[in-house]
């Protein structure tokens, strides 16, 4: 087993950690967090220890959009909700300090708390059918160990046999009844076996005192917002494109011939089932001018690309239409920034309808434009685009998958799109 250890800066979406949080809330963090910490003691129960990680989490973030309490035996679980009728989301294993015995290790992830749980995961899970889960944590107040669920569902929920002995043990039809028996003889051996990778968020709270007496309030940022709903519950945050331009977001997988879909707890981008496909999207046209050309064959390794014919068309299309989409949506930030600069000065427009009217008109910006000095540019082009900037940027290159496949002025122009 190999364990893949990330810090709170890691762990965080970039875009959600560049956010500013508002002074307001730091402060709060700091006095909440500062109230735990100094009423930690080590000769007190779990349920003391437990009750200051619930008051940390609730006076902070949680209270009072998101109900957190115990669940049978969770020691604390975080609902998606503001009652307990809503669906859990983070479920939280608690240990005292001194109980070392008991609590994962940085070096050692296979111990009780861990098998806690695995097994509290389980419950809801296959049990509940609970597909809302988002995080699993462990903590002794000093030391957090944070599992994303997709983790564990690969892990757990997803292997057959584990979820079978799972099964027989929940349904008394194994040999023990009790939750040790769980941890021993299921748990702790499937945990020891396990070859791939294991991935989780770990720090040591005490590495903040000098920040915290110190008031360097930066460098408390990433603690902070590792805590937050928005992170823990993976809730949108005030930037995140997927929310304030859900217009944006579908009709660009529109454009490029691409579907959301629910699986699960999980989304997952695809290719557009056969009878809702567009010939006029970029990955469909794509894929028939590849496919026309049979590009293919004459490739080295083709089965880098999939398995059969349909996977690598796909496959190449898509890559093809990510390196297209890249370029285009860098360009049209560029020329925003330029009008900006210009104020509003529409001479400075170089991506619409009047300037490009075909896909070939995108490849000329790509290559003999944007990828050349103006002096290097031909003269139809110097005279045209002489407000655009060269920019020294391989993403003007021509890339290796084009130089094996097709360029975007390959697609054909006369198909269009709904």
């Amino acid at each position: 087993m190999k364990l893949h250890i990330h810090s709170p800066k890691k762990a965080l979406n970039k875009a959600f950690l560049k956010l500013k949080p508002e002074r307001k809330q730091i402060d709060c963090f700091k006095a909440n967090l500062n109230n735990m910490l100094g009423h930690v003691n080590e000769k007190e129960s779990e349920e003391y220890h437990k009750n200051l990680v619930s008051r940390f989490l609730r006076e902070t973030w949680y209270s009072p959009e998101f109900f957190i309490n115990t669940k049978d035996r969770n020691d604390l679980v975080i609902h998606n909700g503001k009652d307990a009728k809503s669906p859990v989301g983070v479920i939280v294993e608690t240990k005292k300090p001194a109980n070392k015995a008991e609590m994962l290790r940085a070096d050692n992830i296979n111990t009780k708390a861990f098998h806690e749980l695995v097994l509290y995961y389980m419950r809801e899970r296959i049990t509940n059918k609970n597909t809302d889960l988002k995080h699993l944590i462990a903590t002794n107040l000093y030391e957090w160990f944070i599992f994303d669920v997709q983790l564990f569902e690969k892990l757990f929920a997803g292997n057959k046999a584990f979820v079978k002995d799972y099964t027989e043990f929940a349904e008394g039809r194994k040999a023990g009844k009790t939750t040790d028996f769980f941890y021993k003889e299921i748990a702790e051996p499937f945990i020891a076996n396990i070859k791939t990778e294991i991935s989780f968020t770990h720090f040591d709270i005490r590495i903040y005192y000098s920040s915290l007496k110190r008031g360097e309030d930066t460098k408390l940022i990433a603690l902070y917002k590792t805590f937050s709903p928005q992170h823990l519950l993976k809730l949108p945050f005030t930037n995140d494109s997927n929310t304030l331009n859900k217009d944006f977001y579908t009709e660009l997988l529109h454009i490029i011939g691409l579907t959301e879909n629910k699986k699960g707890n999980k989304k997952l981008i695809e290719r557009k089932q056969p009878k809702e496909r567009n010939k006029g999207s970029l990955l469909e046209n794509a894929i028939d001018q590849v496919d026309m050309l049979d590009k293919i064959s004459y490739m080295d390794n083709p089965i880098q690309f999939g398995d059969n014919q349909e996977e690598r068309l796909f496959n190449i299309g898509l890559e093809l239409c990510i390196t297209w989409i890249n370029r285009i949506l860098f360009l049209k930030l560029m020329e925003a920034q330029l009008l900006k600069y210009h104020n509003g000065d529409k001479s400075y427009e170089f991506l619409n309808i009047e300037k490009i009217k075909f896909f070939g008109g995108l490849g000329n910006l790509f290559f003999n434009v944007l990828a050349k000095t103006n002096e290097e540019r031909e003269e139809s082009a110097r005279k045209e685009f002489s407000k655009v900037p060269y920019l020294n940027s391989s993403l003007f290159e021509v890339s290796e998958i084009e130089a094996k496949a097709i360029f975007i002025g390959n697609l054909r122009n006369d198909r269009t799109l709904p």
